[in-house]
């Protein structure tokens, strides 16, 4: 005998019956998510300063209601960028800008809220004004 496989009308029918969000969840892991976040500083920041490390994130990912729920959220990931700068410039304004561009590109690529992202600033880079030797400062 041969097996008679469903059509597709019975296929959607079955799927009807349940509801998109009830049908399962998409768990996204935290170092996915870290390494959106860590790209979303190197836009933020521009170009990295001479002898400067590139941005990086490391995130905690606390999830809120329960997976599947019709209406609850995925998640909430809490982030936190280190970042190497170039000196001078304005430290609060490049912090600031960094927080904004990295809660809007985590939002909007994995769909989790970002509550909190804190900056740390490791090392500042101090650039070289036009003219002036290249050495020691004191």
């Amino acid at each position: 005998m041969t097996a008679v496989s469903e059509g597709a009308e019975a296929v959607a029918a079955r799927r009807a019956v349940v509801p998109p969000a009830d049908r399962g969840a998409t768990r996204i892991a935290d170092r996915v998510v870290a390494k959106i976040a860590a790209q979303a500083a190197r836009e933020a920041v521009g170009p990295a300063a001479p002898g400067a490390n590139q941005p990086h994130a490391t995130v905690v990912v606390h999830a809120h209601g329960a997976p599947g729920a019709s209406g609850g959220t995925v998640g909430a990931a809490h982030i936190r960028v280190h970042l190497e700068l170039d000196y001078p410039t304005d430290i609060g304004a490049r912090c600031r800008q960094v927080r904004r561009h990295v809660a809007e590109r985590v939002g909007a690529l994995v769909g989790m809220d970002v509550p909190e992202v804190a900056v740390q600033i490791e090392r500042l880079h101090r650039t070289a004004a036009h003219g002036e030797a290249h050495g020691r400062t004191r």
